[in-house]
């Protein structure tokens, strides 16, 4: 799955060109570490304004939830949809339809089991400054006070050949979008096979990681900092397969 990303620093590849607020340049340093069940705002591109980076609540709350209690409920189920249920799942069914979005990040965390022992990495793009996860959102209305919240849920996919050796018990990975894919991933009017044609895993040799230290699951330290993303080399753990 995807619970863990990395937004620091956000820098687009010249194809992929995105107007970024000035609010964004101000509050952008420290997003070393997101982690989906705090529920932070993520940096999104969005079918509503395809062009620009605005902000959305990790943890998709449907249209048709009826007040806080379940909005807070739902959110913590919602932070991925499957590819293979999203066009099922009523949470998910109309938002992938109409509102489809790209969650741009440096980098996402995965855990790989060895010998009942979890290793932590870091995954990051080979070629690219960032990678562009697909998802949705959703727009919902607190009907007791009037706040609308504008939320979203990052789609995964089966893994590729490097992803199920890290995520090596759910073998799931996010759905990353090239430059093309993405663009065409927000716009309107796309069907539903178009949809379906888009949702393939990225290709095992895009794709770089390496091990990091414990610091990312710490309960007494701090882990959105720099480091949580360096190197930590395991003796124990043998290589990934190329």
């Amino acid at each position: 799955m995807c619970y863990h990303v990395n937004q620091y620093s956000l820098d687009f590849d010249e194809d992929f060109k995105v107007t970024v607020p000035e609010y964004y340049v101000q509050n952008s340093s420290d997003r070393y570490h997101l982690n989906g069940f705090a529920h932070p705002m993520l940096w999104v591109i969005a079918s509503d304004k395809p062009g620009e980076l605005q902000q959305m609540e990790w943890g998709l709350i449907p249209f048709w939830v009826k007040n806080a209690e379940q909005a807070a409920d739902i959110a913590n189920k919602t932070l991925n949809a499957k590819s293979e249920t999203v066009f099922e799942l009523p949470s998910f069914r109309a938002a992938i339809k109409q509102r489809r979005c790209i969650i741009p990040v440096t980098g996402f965390y995965e855990w790989r089991h060895f010998k009942s022992k979890t290793y932590p990495y870091f995954i990051y793009p080979e070629n690219s400054k960032v990678y562009l996860l697909a998802g949705i959102w959703e727009e919902w209305t607190d009907k007791e006070t009037g706040e609308i919240r504008k939320t979203c849920s990052i789609i995964t996919t089966a893994a590729n050949g490097m992803m199920e050796q890290i995520h090596n018990t759910k073998k799931r990975m996010p759905l990353i979008l090239d430059s093309t894919k993405a663009r065409g991933w927000v716009s309107s009017g796309l069907t539903s096979e178009a949809i379906v044609n888009l949702m393939t895993p990225l290709e095992a040799l895009k794709m770089k990681a390496h091990t990091i230290s414990r610091l990312v699951t710490s309960r007494t330290e701090n882990s959105n900092v720099a480091e949580v993303a360096a190197q930590e080399v395991y003796d124990e753990l043998p290589q990934l397969l190329s």
